[in-house]
């Protein structure tokens, strides 16, 4: 690829940038947009609608989001947004700071003995091919070869050290969010799963018996868990259609009869529509709802319970002890908080999981190598030469200097793009029927599989040849990984940089403007004349979607930081780009219903270390091909010392992440019992767990909940 034809699709991306950010800034100012770019703080009563009138600054663009979403400190993110948006950020905050590093080190050091690395006559720089800025142009056994070494070096000890500094801090806040918050009624309940049926006993007697036997001292009450049934079905599909009328009678009519010419004549009425009246059977929310109408006693009988304990320290280690000399009965596990629990999910044979998670992994496997049709159909865009052996029809016009540009530059990533946009509901699609028992945990297990997704199709599949044949010889011949990485990682960063200037900025504007909300609201307010500003359908923030590709952009800054420096400044930009627009969505748009109390930062911790791996050996591969020993005999304590850091941030701070300590359960137990909390605590968890209240939200979303697309 020629400096031009990236400088075509860096100048298409630009305009998109431009275009959504002042579209952006308009569009947010027009009342009949509150809840799509104020929905949270419209949720928290931090934003009062504003006034109907027309003012002109509401057509006007500004910069004035910028400043609004730069304020708030990261104490007042943490209290008002909560912990996950926190470590989102910081994962960010670390990504900023250590390429910047990378950007100085690599763009004034690297980068010029990348382009004079050969004795060549070097052509204007617009029409210079992107490999002299790459490390293909250094000739074998330079010298020089020594100061890529030496800046990798540089970069991953500043990795290493950011990252457990990172580590440190958000262990501490973890520790604090779980000792400083209000009591978690999720501390002392258990779920239950895999309770045997007895013969001389209902269940419920049987779950009462077990537990005041042998946790006789600190067990409170229990709630069993119900299947759907038929009947269940039924009140489900009828409470649906409630739904759908009780709008209809103050918000989606107009009681006035309105003029043909203000309506088209098939989304709304005419002039000689019917006139509304009251109806004498007023659907109000006086009645009983239906989903506690005691349709539960009809419900079909299951195997899982929550437990209620008296004390946190109780549940904890009722959760983690060993119930029965038989492991596969009376399983026990915390349970999340109840606007956090799948409740679709709890009443699945705990026999069964197993089952179901063999076979997303088998399904998950089967998606991903039925992926690689549209990435090598993307691969053949970039070779012009195979693309026109193969399509002879396409050799007039790919002679035209700016077809050229447009199909290597710019068409990939956009085809890519689009293709990766039905991972995500998939994956999701992938953890509900998995098993998660909270939307928590859900959405990290789909984060997982995007992850995993995104750097084999995107990295992986790339890099090497656009033959699948080739692709499998890769995984046959695990020896020769680093020197087919090092021959082809160089000639690809090119692609990257589109792919960054595409899904990165580019989406982040897109991700400003809300396109689907927006059209959604348009449609809903102007063609179908209901009124769509609904508190419940402020969405959650897509962790599922958001992290594996921050992580991605890491993943390709390491790899690419001293074979293809050139990739660095767009990553910086994208990175402080995405600082402002993730803060000022955070604040603004997405809610917090549910959180997994910083549980995705091993995640980000893990993928990072793997980053720096694989730099690592890439750049051995290429120190071998470049037949500099000296560099190479470099690298490999690099990398000794890059694992024994991860083994050993892995035995201090992962366990906080994964089990509670009894001093901090204990001390809030005692806090509570002085303060007198605790009766209030007992009696709030006889109602907070309710089944029937909240498992129509699961049903009606079909096992991917709205508020996780």
């Amino acid at each position: 690829m020629k400096l031009d034809a990236l400088l075509t699709s860096a100048g298409i991306n630009i305009g998109l940038c431009v275009f959504f950010i002042s579209l952006y800034s308009v569009v947010r100012k027009q009342p009949s947009n509150l809840y799509v770019y104020f929905g949270r703080s419209t949720l928290t009563q931090e934003r009062k609608k504003s006034n109907d009138s027309f003012k002109i600054g509401r057509i006007l663009p500004t910069p004035a989001w910028i400043l609004e979403a730069w304020g708030p400190t990261e104490d007042e993110i943490l209290a008002s947004v909560g912990l996950d948006a926190v470590v989102f950020l910081r994962m960010i905050v670390f990504s900023i700071r250590i390429f910047s590093i990378a950007f100085l080190i690599c763009m004034f050091g690297v980068l010029p003995l990348n382009y004079y690395g050969q004795e060549m006559t070097h052509n204007r720089m617009a029409r210079e091919s992107l490999e002299v800025f790459t490390i293909v142009n250094v000739k074998e056994g330079s010298q020089w070869l020594w100061f890529h070494c030496l800046a990798l070096h540089i970069i991953s000890f500043s990795a290493c050290t950011l990252l457990y500094f990172e580590y440190q801090r958000i262990s501490k806040l973890r520790l604090d969010h779980v000792i400083a918050c209000p009591p978690k009624l999720s501390h002392f309940t258990i779920l239950v799963r895999s309770i045997p049926r007895l013969e001389d006993m209902p269940r419920d007697d049987a779950i009462k018996v077990f537990f005041i036997t042998y946790h006789g001292m600190s067990y409170l009450s229990h709630q069993r868990i119900y299947q759907s049934g038929a009947f269940h079905k039924f009140m489900t599909n009828a409470e649906k259609l409630c739904r759908k009328f009780v709008p209809l009678r103050a918000l989606s009519f107009n009681f006035k009869r309105i003029p043909a010419i203000n309506r088209c004549g098939l989304c709304g009425g005419t002039s000689r529509s019917y006139d509304l009246h009251d109806n004498a059977f007023d659907i109000e929310e006086r009645r009983t709802p239906l989903s506690c109408s005691g349709s539960g006693q009809r419900e079909e009988d299951s195997s899982a319970a929550l437990v209620f304990f008296k004390t946190r320290y109780a549940a904890v280690v009722a959760s983690r002890v060993l119930q029965s000399s038989n492991p596969m009965l009376w399983v026990t596990d915390l349970a999340p908080e109840p606007d956090d629990l799948l409740w679709s999910n709890l009443s699945i044979p705990y026999r069964q999981l197993w089952i179901r998670r063999l076979s997303i992994v088998v399904a998950t496997i089967l998606f991903l190598f039925l992926f690689l049709i549209p990435v090598t159909f993307v691969q053949g865009l970039t070779q012009l030469d195979t693309l026109q052996q193969k399509l002879p029809f396409l050799r007039g016009i790919l002679t035209k200097k700016y077809m050229i540009q447009l199909v290597t530059g710019y068409l990939p990533s956009v085809i890519l793009l689009v293709f990766f946009y039905s991972v995500p509901p998939i994956m999701m699609l992938f953890s509900t029927v998995e098993g998660a028992i909270s939307r928590s945990g859900r959405k990290k297990s789909a984060c997982c599989k995007v992850l995993y997704f995104t750097i084999w199709n995107v990295f992986f599949v790339n890099v090497l040849s656009a033959s699948v044949i080739h692709q499998l010889m890769f995984i046959s011949q695990p020896k020769d990984i680093p020197f087919v990485l090092a021959r082809t990682l160089p000639g690809q960063a090119t692609f990257f940089i589109t792919y960054v200037l595409t899904s990165g900025w580019t989406s982040l504007c897109a991700e400003l403007v809300q396109c689907f909300s927006l059209t959604y609201n348009l449609l809903q307010k102007h063609v179908f004349r209901k009124k769509a500003d609904d508190p419940n359908k402020v969405p959650t923030f897509p962790y599922h979607t958001e992290v594996p590709r921050v992580l991605l952009f890491g993943l390709l800054g390491f790899t690419c930081s001293i074979l293809a420096p050139l990739i660095l400044p767009f990553l910086m930009v994208y990175f402080s780009l995405g600082y402002l627009v993730y803060r000022n969505q955070m604040l603004n748009v997405y809610r917090t219903k549910y959180e997994s109390g910083g549980q995705l930062w091993p995640v980000v911790h893990n993928t990072t270390i793997f980053s720096l791996v694989l730099a690592q050996i890439i750049a051995l591969g290429v120190f071998g091909l470049k037949k500099s020993t000296v560099a190479s005999g470099f690298m490999i304590p690099l990398v000794i010392f890059t694992l024994l850091f991860h083994e050993y941030c892995r035995k201090r701070f992962l366990p906080i992440f994964k089990k509670f300590s009894a001093q901090a359960l204990v001390e809030m137990d005692r806090q509570d019992e002085m303060s007198g909390k605790m009766e209030e605590i007992h009696k709030l968890l006889q109602s907070a767990y309710c089944q029937t209240a909240t498992i129509h939200e699961d049903e009606l979303v079909d096992g991917c909940s709205r508020e996780d697309n």
